[in-house]
């Protein structure tokens, strides 16, 4: 059974495919915590695996992305230790399956190019990625399947954060769009502009990135809120919250 693992700023999100690395058969989504140390992590993903039924010894091939360099030493000593596995490590710069055609490619976080790999696999070019996560994150892949580059902006639990943290009185709110853009109340006030303003902030980019690439490029959401913003706009092709696992699946084929 192949382990991928996609360590980001905030969450780690852990996959299991089967043995023969078609199928998604397990994932989970857990705080991101540098300050654990190899054991602490180890039986901690120990545990986790018990809870699907999935046995140490059954993992036989690991692959990791990570964005937390802090973390990476701790991950390779918990796959030896846990799993005595060497995992192969996901670097935009050394990485064979896409090339990046930035800047400066060195730059470029694992958790992307994972994500980029993932939807070329499974969508297809030309085709423009949205990552709901953190940031805001939207990806463009021409239709040589060269990674272009991105457009960053703040996540929508950051937006929040930030509004809520700053204005006292402000509630904490669900992210749930009301019945009506003019919120009648503070709640459906709030929830309008941050739904919506994401929505609008998608359609928006969305339409500059296929501009400039000059293709209809397919759009695809995907990281943990996906799916908050994609249920009021139809200007996504598909759903696809898992695309970085799937990355990592095909980087550990390769």
């Amino acid at each position: 059974m192949l382990l991928v693992i996609d360590v980001g700023n905030t969450e780690t999100k852990l996959g299991c495919f089967n043995d023969g690395a078609q199928t998604l058969v397990h994932h989970w989504r857990v705080t991101t915590e540098s300050r654990r140390t190899a054991d602490e992590y180890g039986v901690f993903f120990t545990q986790l695996f018990a809870t699907a039924g999935v046995r140490s010894r059954e993992i036989d091939a690991v692959a990791i992305a990570s964005v937390v360099p802090r973390l990476d030493h701790t991950l390779v000593d918990v796959c030896e230790k846990f799993f005595s596995l060497t995992p192969r490590m996901l670097e935009a710069q050394r990485q064979r399956l896409i090339a990046v055609k930035t800047d400066r490619p060195e730059e470029v976080g694992a958790d992307l190019i994972a994500t980029a790999i993932g939807g070329r696999e499974r969508h297809g070019v030309p085709l423009i990625l949205v990552s709901y996560g953190t940031a805001t994150v939207f990806m463009a892949i021409s239709a040589q399947a060269d990674y272009l580059g991105v457009a960053i902006a703040p996540g929508i639990n950051i937006s929040i954060d930030a509004l809520i943290g700053r204005t006292a009185k402000l509630p904490q709110i669900a992210l749930d769009a009301p019945a009506h853009t003019i919120g009648r109340n503070t709640i459906e006030a709030l929830q309008s502009g941050i739904i919506y303003g994401f929505v609008g902030q998608t359609e928006a980019i969305v339409a500059r990135i296929r501009a400039e690439m000059g293709v209809e490029a397919a759009v695809v959401a995907t990281g943990g809120l996906a799916e908050v913003v994609a249920k009021h706009t139809t200007i996504f092709n598909a759903v696809d919250p898992h695309l970085s696992l799937y990355g990592l699946r095909a980087f550990a084929r390769d």
